[in-house]
């Protein structure tokens, strides 16, 4: 034996080398396939957040009412409420990637469609409110399929609380990119926005297409009624905490985007703040958002106490936070609070995300956090107009009711999450 090492002395060091270099190529390819997934989020809400600032251009050049104009948002999130769970019960059952590609290409589609009738059309605001509405459609099925398929992928628990982190960091650096990218395309051309939507769904498909490659399902799907009766067993034996993600994912957004519906009006009207600082400023509490989701989802792993107590502690700090707005009208002040509870929001995401996807079985995964993504949808639609019309009384009534919701959420949050218990 010794001959024949001596004979091929490196023989050992070569098998070794390809063990290591396959390694690295595991690896590199694992980096690749996260930010391709990563990328939905990221133009799912640059495809909708990133026509907020061009909104009053839209106005006068189409010679539409503020309140058409809002349509032009509010059709995306009512769209996808409704169009969630069929695509989480769908990709259950053809797959994760068979959802999702074909969504990209329909809010591609969609637009072409709304950019089209913006530069075409001396009438088309129907037109552009339809491709809203396809946009709304494959946003259905993307963002909310991301959650599952990232289950799907990662079997260490550790990997999936951490990738999760970063699907809500890249979510998060959208609504931060979309007021700065918005005003910065509207500057050349204003319906430009519209046309830049499928070239990031095209590069995202790209991606998606070639540098992700979701396990195989094992199994046959189950029929749909034992389907409907596998997930009414889940929320028979799951629901105290199912219900309770649920409800804080609904409060968190709607405080998220009520408050800045409220930043961005106080900065314009009270401070006169416009344009390019004004996005520069709306992004600074975004920007502590999106860090502090990133650093969250690296530290909490699969320890689901830590999921829980991060997720309250936070939205405590939230509420606190909305409740001290009340004091100073300072823009400094009033600046620095939305940084805090930007902070507040940011942590609570990823521990809700895990919480959600690493206790359901694969098999009800896409439907139930679909509904999940359904929650967080209604929050995102409704944040605004209810701000809206509170800021016609007082904006004491604004803060009350912001701080009285997240303290609620909170509270769910300490009752019915017992991560001792089954599931969550």
């Amino acid at each position: 034996m010794n001959y024949i090492e001596n004979l091929f002395p490196k023989s050992e060091g070569i098998q070794g080398k390809k063990e290591k270099d396959s390694k690295k190529d595991n690896v590199n390819n694992q980096k690749w396939a996260i930010i391709s997934i990563a990328s939905i989020p990221l133009v799912m809400t640059l495809g909708n957040s990133m026509l907020i600032p061009v909104l009053p251009e839209m106005e006068r050049k189409m010679g539409i009412s503020a309140f058409q104009s809002s349509l032009i948002i509010t059709v995306y999130s009512i769209v996808a409420i409704f169009l969630i769970p069929i695509a989480g019960y769908l990709s259950d059952h053809i797959g994760r990637k068979k959802v999702i590609i074909p969504s990209l290409i329909i809010t591609g589609i969609g637009g072409l469609i709304s950019g089209w009738a913006a530069w075409k059309m001396n009438d088309g605001y129907w037109i552009v409110l339809i491709g809203r509405a396809l946009q709304g459609v494959g946003a259905a099925g993307a963002f909310p399929i991301v959650l599952p398929l990232v289950g799907d992928m990662f079997k260490n628990d550790d990997e999936v609380s951490g990738v999760l982190g970063e699907i809500e960091t890249a979510n998060t650096l959208g609504k931060v990119l979309s007021p700065v990218l918005g005003s910065f395309l509207a500057g050349f051309i204003w319906f430009l926005p519209f046309f830049s939507i499928p070239v990031f769904c095209a590069i995202s498909i790209l991606m998606m297409t070639f540098m992700v490659s979701s396990p195989k399902k094992k199994e046959k799907p189950l029929p749909f009624k034992d389907f409907l009766k596998k997930v009414k067993l889940i929320f028979t034996e799951n629901g105290r905490w199912l219900y309770a993600i649920f409800f804080i994912g609904v409060i968190v957004m709607f405080v998220l985007f009520g408050v800045l519906f409220y930043l961005s009006d106080i900065l314009e009207n009270k401070y006169g703040i416009k344009d390019l600082r004004k996005g520069l400023l709306l992004a600074l509490p975004l920007g502590a958002l999106c860090l502090s989701s990133f650093i969250t989802g690296k530290k909490i792993k699969k320890n689901m106490v830590l999921m829980k107590w991060i997720t309250f502690s936070s939205l405590v700090i939230l509420g606190i936070a909305i409740a001290l707005l009340s004091f100073s009208e300072e823009l400094w002040f009033i600046i620095t609070m939305f940084l805090v509870a930007g902070i507040g929001i940011g942590a609570s995401l990823p521990p809700l995300d895990a919480l959600i996807t690493e206790s359901i079985e694969k098999e009800e995964r896409g439907t139930i956090t679909s509904i999940y993504s359904s929650m967080r949808f209604i929050g995102v639609a409704a944040g605004p107009p209810v701000i809206a019309l509170l800021m016609k009384n007082s904006s004491k009534i604004i803060f009350i009711l912001l701080t009285t919701l997240s303290i609620a959420a909170a509270l769910a949050t300490f009752i019915a999450i017992k991560p001792d218990n089954k599931g969550a």
